[in-house]
């Protein structure tokens, strides 16, 4: 399995349009983040997760010729807003996209997107079909899937079990039972958008503090905004197990 970060930036990514802070003025390319998404691959399948305003950009830098499906973990613009652009992915794999998605984000689609699911023979209209994620495992290909249901203040969200690795994003609270499922991987990504409190992410501490109480070897944190400063002076105050994601960072297992 590969899981590659095709965004590790917040809802305004960064820079920020406008914004002169050290993390928006940076030159490293680490601190050059698009809105979240993960392409997660096996030797057959390529999914990915989230597709937001950058999808076309991400999908481009990354090389991507095939894609299998797509999951959505939330409705929120900054994870759907570039779902149009699998027209390509339609006209070259010659098929509709399969996505996934809960009954309340396949409701925010049908509204977001009217023009393809009200008038689906129009020429050039992305073609879809939706498979609504419930509680249960799914698997798409032979890649498997465990939602694991968090809040991000009072929205619910999905994060998601892939075998040893787990991927949450957008999120400010995880129930116990919720984190039964999570325990046991070894590799974990968490949200983490700065390192003062926020009303619907976890802060940096606040990430730092679950990661232990979970266990993972190793922790990947993502969903970055410039308040959290520069990749590089961040990362050295974090402990050992624990780093800032990045665009473009591939983890195989």
């Amino acid at each position: 399995m590969r899981y590659t970060f095709l965004g590790t930036g917040t809802s305004q990514g960064i820079p920020v349009i406008g914004c002169s802070c050290p993390a928006c003025t940076s030159e490293s390319p680490r601190d050059k983040r698009l809105r979240c998404s993960l392409l997660v691959q096996s030797e057959q399948t390529n999914v990915i997760i989230d597709v937001g305003p950058d999808f076309r950009q991400q999908v481009l830098r990354a090389g991507i010729r095939k894609l299998d499906a797509i999951v959505i973990t939330h409705e929120h613009m900054d994870h759907l807003a570039g779902l149009d652009e699998i027209r390509a992915f339609n006209y070259f794999q010659q098929k509709p996209m399969t996505v996934y998605a809960t009954e309340q984000v396949q409701l925010r689609l049908k509204e977001q997107y009217s023009y393809i699911f009200n008038n689906p023979d129009y020429p050039g209209v992305p073609k879809i079909d939706l498979v609504t994620i419930s509680e249960a495992s799914f698997a798409v290909g032979d890649i498997h899937f465990e939602p694991i249901k968090l809040l991000h203040d009072q929205l619910p969200v999905l994060g998601f079990r892939m075998g040893d690795f787990t991927y949450i994003t957008d999120a400010n609270y995880i129930a116990p039972e919720e984190k039964i499922k999570v325990q046991g991987s070894r590799h974990l990504v968490l949200n983490a958008l700065r390192k003062t409190p926020h009303h619907s992410h976890f802060s940096l501490a606040e990430a730092v503090e679950l990661s232990r109480e979970l266990g993972a070897e190793h922790t990947w944190l993502t969903h970055i905004s410039h308040q959290m400063g520069k990749h590089e002076e961040v990362s050295q105050e974090l402990p050992n197990g624990i780093q800032l994601a990045y665009d473009g960072l591939s983890v195989k297992l």
